[in-house]
């Protein structure tokens, strides 16, 4: 007997996307599970434009403050006026297959203390993204830190991303928040995102603290999304590396604070450091 999908509200966070926002709603248009409602949330300037989907409750948040993809995802969730037990949160820049959420949404219902779903990824040119990990651990931030930019191929690089094979759903860390479903009374209960990440790391802090109030966070690989890559992404390659990096240094110090873990804090500060200085090099010899 099939378990009946339970219906799921949308968050979109849009920095300046109308573009983006008009592909995404297309593709939602020709998916085969429809959201119950639907916000947006616009951290830009002005009130994006956009096609609204068919017969979908839709509405905009506008926080021209900018607070951050975690917390405009939190003021977008505390928007919603549906009881809707799953919530799919989505950059705009990511086209759906028709069946994405279908596959998302039965994966979730089949399996137990389910907090958070991701399907695969994929890169504009088919490629499939690492979007489902492991929590970094100190062992692994070290290699990956020190070599994941220059030797992509590294044991600790490897270990960090997961592999990709096959069409079996498995457990992972953490999954990317540029796409995902979570539970909304998962979401709820751990407080959403922890708002002190700007941008970066914050899906890592929420896959992390979902497995520690008991919650799984699944891989769907037979559900696929592209993540096409915005205009907005795609112009600060450099303030968003900086970015990410700066992130990950204060998920380092929350993951292993106290007089213990200064060493391992010292090295693998120098290691994102150095990483970073690695990466705005490569991709300013690119520009």
């Amino acid at each position: 007997m099939t378990t009946p999908l339970l219906p799921y509200a949308l968050v979109v966070v849009s920095f300046d996307s109308s573009p983006e926002l008009r592909t995404f709603f297309h593709s939602l248009d020709n998916s085969d599970r429809r959201p119950a409602e639907v916000v947006i949330v616009e951290n830009g300037p002005a009130l994006p434009r956009f096609d609204a989907p068919q017969d979908t409750p839709i509405h905009v948040v506008h926080r021209p403050d900018n607070p951050g993809y975690g917390a405009a995802v939190n003021a977008g969730v505390s928007a919603l006026n549906s009881d809707a037990p799953w919530i799919l949160i989505s950059n705009p820049d990511v086209a759906l297959e028709p069946d994405t959420v279908e596959k998302l949404l039965a994966a979730a219902s089949g399996e137990r203390r389910i907090g958070s779903v991701g399907p695969a990824l994929l890169n504009p040119d088919g490629t499939v993204y690492p979007s489902a990990r492991e929590i970094p651990r100190i062992g692994i931030g070290i290699g990956h830190a020190l070599f994941g930019a220059i030797w992509k191929t590294n044991p600790w690089t490897t270990a960090y991303r997961g592999h990709y094979g096959g069409s079996i759903p498995r457990e992972c860390g953490w999954l990317s928040g540029a796409f995902v479903l979570v539970n909304r009374e998962a979401f709820d209960r751990i407080g959403g995102f922890d708002t002190g990440y700007f941008m970066f790391m914050e899906d890592v802090d929420l896959g992390m603290r979902l497995g520690e109030a008991g919650f799984r966070n699944l891989y769907v690989p037979s559900a696929r999304a592209t993540h096409i890559v915005g205009h907005a992404t795609a112009s600060a390659q450099g303030p968003m590396a900086k970015a990410h990096h700066d992130s990950a240094k204060r998920f380092l110090r929350q993951r292993y604070p106290g007089v213990r873990y200064v060493p391992a804090r010292l090295v693998l500060g120098v290691g994102l450091t150095v990483r970073q200085w690695l990466v705005q090099a490569f991709r300013g010899s690119r520009t």
